[in-house]
């Protein structure tokens, strides 16, 4: 039976990028394998896929149980299919915290590194093997996406050497490339308020409260933050869904190097104060240096 190779839902280009690489190197070993996605893949993700020739890998919603399936960016079960502790679960790669609820039928082989990129780890897993092109390419983007062009606090100094290196390898300037990726990440006009916050989202429970945690990451900040009145809106209805007793959205300004968090109610008011120690005036606040999602922003939540 082919093994399914994906990362986690909304799959930004980490998760897209990673389950294609995977599945390519199990491929070279011998093992049929296939790259899915548990979603549609964000713009930055969708022009990696452009830039390299790529497919778009077909999109599941559930796995059945016994399937052999590799994880890849994600050991939450939160941010898998509902059936995923009925598949056969043969092997995760990941870079983010334990959480757990994950069950196997046996043992299986787990690696998670303390990297920014998912795709970093898997470098080091396939070093000796002979890669094309796009792989490269879609470990060098998958690189740069997740530390910002390294001005993620999340990238270490193997994460950057990794990403010179490919892109001397492939001719590829980085700060072109870099800027063309957030040109492309930046581009959300043709999604409506829903789709953008739930793009690049997490669930994580603080104290009993069940948070949506949404990141949109630009170089045009201003392009989201002029939908603010019906982004904070449609908060209400997102969170009622998707069963959350708040979405906290924070717009990453990746020039400034800087978040901006909507404030729609009270409750998110006290978040933003005793998490980040602002001072909220209005329905929004600026929390300069905050980049990451995964660094400082989900460890420091307080409500």
């Amino acid at each position: 039976m082919t093994t399914l190779v994906f990362g986690h839902k909304a799959p930004d280009t980490d998760s897209t990028g990673s389950p294609l690489i995977w599945a390519w190197y199990l491929g070279q070993k011998g093992v049929e394998a296939e790259a899915v996605l548990l979603g549609e893949p964000n713009t930055e993700a969708a022009w990696m896929l452009e830039r390299w020739d790529l497919a778009k890998p077909r999109i599941i919603s559930d796995v059945e149980a016994g399937q052999p399936v590799v994880i890849v960016d994600t050991n939450n079960p939160a941010e898998l299919p509902a059936g995923i502790n009925g598949a056969d679960i043969r092997e995760i790669i990941d870079h983010h915290k334990l959480v757990g609820g994950l069950e196997t039928a046996g043992p299986i082989d787990i690696t998670v590194r303390p990297l920014a990129c998912t795709a970093t780890i898997m470098h080091d897993m396939m070093k000796g093997v002979e890669m094309p092109d796009w792989v490269k390419g879609a470990m060098l983007t998958c690189i740069l996406s997740d530390t910002l062009e390294f001005r993620s606090p999340t990238t270490t100094d193997h994460d950057k050497d990794l990403a010179v290196a490919l892109a001397g390898q492939l001719g590829v300037s980085i700060p072109d490339y870099a800027a063309e990726m957030f040109a492309a990440k930046s581009d959300v006009s043709a999604f409506s308020d829903a789709e953008l916050l739930r793009m690049d989202s997490k669930e994580y429970e603080v104290e009993g409260v069940k948070f949506r945690v949404s990141v949109l990451e630009t170089t045009a900040p201003e392009i989201p933050l002029d939908r603010k009145d019906s982004l904070m809106e449609t908060m209400k209805t997102v969170a009622a869904e998707d069963g959350a007793d708040e979405v906290l959205l924070f717009v990453v300004d990746i020039i400034r190097e800087e978040a901006t968090l909507l404030i729609p109610n009270d409750r998110v008011k006290t978040v933003a104060e005793k998490s980040f120690g602002a001072t909220v005036t209005g329905d929004s606040v600026v929390l300069p240096g905050i980049m990451s999602r995964k660094k400082q922003i989900i460890p420091a939540l307080k409500v």
